[in-house]
């Protein structure tokens, strides 16, 4: 069997994407305490867009118009949750408990 980086690049993509709904999942079954909640529903955001995006790019076909549309939207989603995790780094419900 030959080493393909295109396809381990497609299976961590899909972890990160099961990893990142499952952050999601948590923040509404398992967190009570509403920054810690919104900090990971950020994260899960980051992870999967981040993986899409990276499906998007390592795919083979040509891009369709929905291909481009998520290359333009994943950046600011992914910027957006980034820079309100910054915001909420320093406050009292961020860190463990």
């Amino acid at each position: 069997m030959i080493f393909d980086l295109q396809q381990f690049a497609i299976i961590v993509s899909w972890a990160a994407t099961g990893a990142g709904l499952g952050l999601f999942i948590w923040s509404f079954v398992r967190e009570s305490d509403a920054i810690r909640r919104l900090r990971f529903q950020d994260f899960a955001v980051v992870l999967m867009f981040g993986s899409v995006l990276l499906r998007v790019v390592a795919q083979t076909r040509p891009m369709t118009v929905f291909d481009w549309a998520w290359v333009v939207l994943s950046p600011l989603f992914i910027a957006a949750a980034l820079w309100r995790l910054d915001r909420t780094s320093g406050l009292p419900g961020a860190g463990r408990r």
